[in-house]
């Protein structure tokens, strides 16, 4: 399966469901052909709702509309979705709506548009919200299974996408679980959580250390909330070298902090090391900026021979 970006796949994917699923409809703040929600415009125009760059009025629209029985997906970059994030916490989750917030162009994949166009905090924003779902798929085959399950899901849910292409970590036949990971993976020295678009570089970085001795056990982590915590506790105990987290997102309240959670209530004394951004993103290719923060493949390489002192 070729790379693929997962904003492409939901564009796909929904546009494909929309024929058997009446009820949906999708709203975009004017960047329906960044977050691939023209592709469902262009077959449905009578069920596609293009709101401007109004985000916070796009957000109470799809409040309504899911009370009114529709099932809203609404679209825009996740910098701009999630920081109108009073609409969401009051119109979506307190309400209880059934809406989908996608959150496109996240991170620093984003590339050259830079800090004020990347999503670095919106993990964060979203996993504080009592009963809103978290999902950051990691390939093509995920983000589809993910959207297929969010059609059926009752409750707010945020699916959060990239702008950058993601090659394939997963069998065609691969299912997406809320509320688990899936070891991509074996290993016993160390264990390497990812998610989302660091998945495909701790994949690759898996190889480089198994060439030299190091076995590195790899878990894709799309299920941010609900968080798989028995995956945590089960590496923590079973990998001696300890447990490094990789996220293209603030190390504070994404991943990370997800996995420290989970170590701290079991009672687990395992060793933590979360690669992330620290700070603020800044302007480049996806490339550059992956390299940069160490996030690809010889990133996390790195950071995890000096996490082991090898």
């Amino acid at each position: 399966m070729s790379a693929k970006a997962t904003r492409q796949v939901f564009g796909e994917t929904i546009a494909k469901l929309g024929e058997t699923h009446p009820e949906i409809v999708v709203l975009d703040a004017d960047l329906s052909k960044s977050t691939k929600s023209d592709i469902f415009a262009k077959k449905f125009p009578d069920r596609f709702f293009e709101m401007g760059i109004q985000e916070a009025n796009m957000i109470g629209v799809a409040a309504g509309m899911a009370n009114a029985g529709k099932l809203p997906f609404i679209c825009s970059f996740s910098c701009f979705v999630t920081g109108r994030y009073d609409q969401i916490r009051l119109s979506v989750a307190y309400s209880n709506a059934n809406v989908r917030i996608i959150g496109s162009h996240a991170g620093v994949g984003i590339g050259e548009d830079g800090f004020s166009q990347q999503g670095l905090e919106d993990i964060a924003l979203m996993r504080a919200l009592a009963n809103m779902v978290v999902i950051q798929p990691a390939d093509e085959v995920e983000c589809i299974s993910a959207m297929e399950f969010l059609v059926d899901y009752k409750g707010p849910a945020f699916i959060r996408t990239t702008r950058q292409n993601l090659m394939a970590v997963h069998a065609p036949d691969f299912k997406f679980q809320l509320g688990k990971s899936d070891t991509l993976r074996e290993g016993t020295d160390v264990a390497i959580f990812a998610t989302g678009g660091t998945v495909q570089g701790a994949v690759l970085a898996h190889e480089a250390l198994e060439a030299s001795g190091i076995s590195a056990r790899v878990v894709n982590v799309a299920s941010l909330k609900p968080f798989d915590a028995e995956a945590v506790v089960k590496a923590a105990r079973e990998c001696k070298g300890g447990i490094v987290t990789v996220e293209d997102h603030q190390i504070v309240g994404g991943l990370g902090s997800s996995v420290a959670e989970a170590m701290a209530e079991a009672g687990v004394g395992a060793k933590l090391h979360r690669v992330g951004i620290e700070g603020f993103g800044e302007s480049g290719t996806p490339e550059e900026l992956y390299s940069h923060f160490q996030l690809d493949a010889a990133g996390i390489e790195a950071r995890v021979r000096k996490f082991l002192g090898k």
